[in-house]
């Protein structure tokens, strides 16, 4: 099993960055396919980002190029670095860890103001 934490998330306001966190522990954390998901309001949850083990990443097209994921392997933990923030950015953002089972983290909510 893999228990899975967020952090980073906030207030700020359009243009703005921010750096979420998500640490993982239970198990081992490098095998995993480890990707970002956000559900904003009244919206269904929605692809992010994702890294493979190889380091190998995919965006959604609505944040390429402004967001990037990343890992470190070492501290069990992956990152979301958004930068130039928008309000539709605006979400509830879900760690998530896969390999024959889905594990999702509680989230953290990012609030982009206008």
């Amino acid at each position: 099993q893999v228990q899975l934490v967020e952090s980073g998330g906030g207030w700020v306001q359009a243009g703005g960055s921010l750096r979420l966190s998500c640490a993982a522990s239970g198990s081992t954390f490098s095998i995993y396919v480890m990707g970002w998901y956000r559900q904003a309001p009244g919206k269904q949850r929605e692809f992010v980002a994702v890294i493979a083990p190889s380091g190998s990443t995919n965006y959604a097209d609505s944040v390429k190029g402004r967001f990037t994921i990343s890992r470190d392997n070492a501290r069990n933990t992956v990152y979301l670095q958004m930068n130039s923030l928008k309000p539709e950015d605006t979400a509830i953002y879900y760690c998530n860890a896969k390999s024959s089972v889905d594990y999702w983290g509680k989230g953290t909510l990012v609030t982009v103001s206008s």
